[in-house]
């Protein structure tokens, strides 16, 4: 783990598995700017020290720490959460994780078992993981959040994404399966579906690059504003909690 600003203990802190230069960064930086300490988790040690740096730039109070994280890994998410549970109290879990898709899509023959099983555990065994790994504070103080960022692949197959689709449906069951025994118990679980392409930070939305122009660009999703839907998430009222949303862009034709 490499902390920047390192501080005491917190009673407040967000660990957000899955940072990259998009949404887990966003929600990253927006809880960061609301006061929280920032546990930034991915498998790339040396990316996650450039995005914990963006943040403090960004961000002038902001307490970051770094952590290496393979979430198809038990051990390594036991470890990583040491480090996490050291910073203090997690209060918000945000489970961001994401595979690589190829291209072209494979034919599901030519997917192999190791491949399937890997996409698997990093988008639901990997959540079951983490999750344990926090839930007993959260259930002893009777107060928590745990959110999982799902897909267009969450709700329907299509053909060439057996794999997502098969991970992101799990996650979603085990999103369900933990808001109806947890919400009575103080603990908000909450499931986002992102169905349309997110923007990166460090892309601009006036710069064309590789051939995309502005208005291309426009039609994503805005990671910043996806934050603020997970920090609203967050801060819900408990009368009216919010088990499952979806975003999309304005464009999306329904």
């Amino acid at each position: 783990m490499k902390a920047v600003r390192p501080s005491k203990m917190s009673n407040h802190v967000a660990a957000v598995v899955g940072v990259g230069p998009g949404l887990g960064l966003a929600v990253a930086r927006k809880f960061a700017r609301q006061g929280y300490t920032v546990a930034i988790l991915a498998r790339n040690y040396d990316r996650l020290m450039k995005f914990a740096e963006h943040i403090v730039e960004k961000e002038a109070s902001a307490q970051v720490a770094a952590i290496r994280i393979d979430c198809s890994d038990p051990k390594s998410i036991k470890d990583a959460f040491e480090a996490v549970n050291s910073l203090g109290s997690v209060e918000v879990l945000v489970y961001n994780t994401s595979t690589p898709w190829p291209w072209p899509r494979p034919k599901f023959l030519d997917i192999n078992a190791e491949s399937f099983e890997r996409n698997l555990n990093i988008s639901c065994v990997g959540a079951f993981h983490c999750v344990q790994q926090v839930l007993k504070g959260m259930l002893e103080r009777n107060k928590g959040t745990i959110l999982f960022t799902g897909a267009t692949a969450s709700l329907r197959g299509g053909a060439g994404f057996s794999e997502l689709a098969c991970g992101k449906f799990a996650l979603r069951a085990l999103s369900q399966s933990l808001a109806r025994e947890l919400h009575p118990q103080g603990i908000h679980v909450a499931h986002v579906i992102i169905d349309g392409i997110i923007r990166t930070m460090f892309w601009p939305t006036t710069n064309n690059r590789e051939g995309a122009s502005s208005s291309e660009e426009e039609k994503k999703l805005n990671p910043d504003a996806i934050a603020e839907a997970y920090w609203q998430l967050h801060i819900q009222d408990r009368t009216a909690w919010s088990q499952e949303i979806d975003l999309r862009p304005f464009c999306e034709k329904f």
